[in-house]
């Protein structure tokens, strides 16, 4: 198999919009919109602020960096290789979030919101059997963050079928696309966002996006131009993500398209930003990076569930005091997700369970 050398800006890239999730997380228990959430306190603008911020880009980046992931993957390992390793790396995690640690979450969802009196046992028949809005908000089932890693097993599996269909191993002459033409990939989006949804969360939408990563930015010659033009690109994308939140939250008059067309500027831009800007800054290794790239996997495994256990041991002491539940659980989730991360590093059992390799400690 042909030698890769690494490319460390999207490891970077990846961890480093990862550990966004636990204050957006910890947001959602406040949103304003009335989403069902595992701990809901109300609606607060300045904080849902935070999530909606984030939420147009930073799931679908983690798809166009996983396709690109995959490019260079299977330029080192069989078909039957990379198949073997999506099992084993994501399916795997998948049925031990879902089995172990959903049903924690989901408990302390099913006490919080609607008073649940039953035992932990009791309840996880409840979670296995109680199908309603897949929130988990109800005390019923839920994927929670697993969702993504299900999606990403899926989608793997058929870029795999496409992949080999399409003879991904003839030599093809690859023809340099100017960055304009990059720029209106995003187009399709707004008509793929309700096609396969479950949940809000579109199949056809990021397996899209997964494509698009491996055919398009795992060209270094297209990765250039986002990093030579990464300034123009990340302020058009912060106008609009600006934008997106300003109508969504806190205009009082209704500007739907203009929301909407903000919404899908602010994800494909901020994508193409972001990747351009890491290229030029984040293209590098060390003992952090290191650090964080070994972890990354893990720390979105573990996260959500300290999150949720934080904010419902933080109302029991401090009641309703917003800037208390809010930053105490932020930090205590870190800290505690990290050293969740270090215990479950050292386990072998633990490392199958979650897709980790045993003794990469350091």
């Amino acid at each position: 198999m042909t030698q890769i050398t690494r490319k460390h800006y999207i490891d970077n890239l990846r961890w480093i919009i990862l550990l966004v999730l636990i204050p957006y997380h910890t947001a959602m228990a406040w949103n304003a919109w009335g989403e069902p959430n595992y701990i809901l306190f109300g609606g607060n603008k300045l904080i849902s602020s935070v999530i909606v911020l984030f939420s147009p880009y930073f799931m679908p980046l983690l798809f166009v960096l996983a396709g690109v992931s995959t490019k260079y993957a299977m330029k080192k390992r069989t078909n039957k290789e990379y198949l073997v390793d999506r099992v084993k790396r994501l399916l795997v995690p998948c049925l031990f979030g879902t089995i172990v640690l959903m049903p924690i979450m989901s408990y302390i969802a099913h006490r919080f919101n609607y008073s649940y009196e039953g035992g932990f046992l009791r309840h996880y028949g409840v979670f296995c059997t109680k199908f309603t809005d897949l929130t988990g908000a109800d005390g019923g089932f839920s994927l929670g963050q697993f969702w993504f890693v299900l999606y990403l097993f899926v989608i793997s599996t058929v870029a795999l079928g496409i992949l080999i269909l399409s003879g991904k191993n003839t030599p093809k002459e690859e023809k340099e696309i100017p960055l304009w033409i990059v720029c209106l990939l995003g187009l399709p989006l707004p008509f793929l966002s309700e096609i396969l949804s479950i949940g809000g969360k579109s199949l056809a939408e990021f397996t899209y996006l997964f494509m698009v990563g491996y055919y398009v930015f795992a060209d270094e010659k297209i990765v250039s131009k986002t990093e030579k033009n990464c300034w123009l690109l990340l302020v058009i994308g912060l106008v609009a993500t600006v934008l997106n939140v300003y109508l969504f939250l806190w205009s009082d008059k209704e500007f739907a398209t203009l929301n909407t067309v903000a919404k899908y500027v602010s994800e494909w831009i901020m994508i193409v930003a972001l990747i351009g800007v890491a290229k030029r800054f984040w293209n590098f290794s060390g003992n952090v990076s290191n650090y964080m790239n070994k972890r990354s996997f893990l720390f979105y495994i573990y996260h959500f569930i300290w999150v949720v256990l934080f904010q419902y041991i933080l109302y029991e002491i401090v009641g309703e005091s917003t800037a208390v539940l809010f930053v105490g659980t932020v930090i205590l989730a870190y800290v505690s997700t990290f050293v969740t991360c270090e215990i479950s590093i050292r386990i072998p059992f633990l490392c199958f369970l979650t897709g980790t390799k045993y003794g990469s400690k350091k």
